[in-house]
């Protein structure tokens, strides 16, 4: 832990751009401690665009050492190949935790809004400004996706202690629901 508080690595899957955000707590105060996105070029072979999301995720690991992490789970409509390809980095994000031995919530985005905005129905510029205002930011975090891996990262925080209870832990940690 850097700051002695308890840290969450939160994650935005994506191929192009994966969002990611350290969000500490301490008590009831809750401080951003980095956040961005690692961004793969269309130009790569799909195969070194998976190995970029690892090894770039895997010094922000490294640099931050969280305690756990927060990888939203993804919902897709109808388009098909782009979740194939997002579903495929969001295997990479598993794997980076899975071979640090980091427990995973895997918080739907109904979830997500509900912690960050009281309800599950709040829209992208809601979740923003409280992501901003509960960080104490001086603007809305950006590009979106860092955004949003922050606000997963504050769900994490919010639904921890419930979903790490010895009997819960199991279940959270292979995606089971939260409460």
């Amino acid at each position: 832990m850097m700051g002695g508080g308890r840290l969450c690595l939160g994650i935005d899957p994506g191929l192009a751009r994966v969002g990611y955000g350290v969000v500490e707590r301490q008590g009831s105060r809750l401080r951003a401690l980095t956040y961005g996105c690692v961004e793969t070029s269309p130009k790569l072979p799909f195969t070194q665009r998976l190995l970029h999301i690892y090894e770039a995720l895997g010094e922000q690991l490294e640099h931050c050492a969280p305690d756990f992490m927060s990888v939203e789970r993804l919902f897709f409509g109808r388009n098909i190949t782009t979740a194939e390809f997002v579903w495929q980095a969001r295997g990479v994000v598993m794997l980076l935790a899975a071979r640090k031995g980091l427990p995973v919530l895997e918080p739907k985005p109904n979830q997500i809004k509900l912690a960050v905005c009281g309800t599950g129905g709040a829209d992208k510029t809601q979740v923003q400004r409280m992501v901003q205002r509960l960080l104490g930011l001086d603007a809305i975090p950006s590009p979106d996706d860092a955004a949003d891996a922050l606000a997963a990262a504050l769900a994490g925080l919010a639904y921890y202690d419930s979903a790490f209870r010895p009997e819960a832990e199991r279940a959270a940690v292979s995606g089971g629901d939260l409460p």
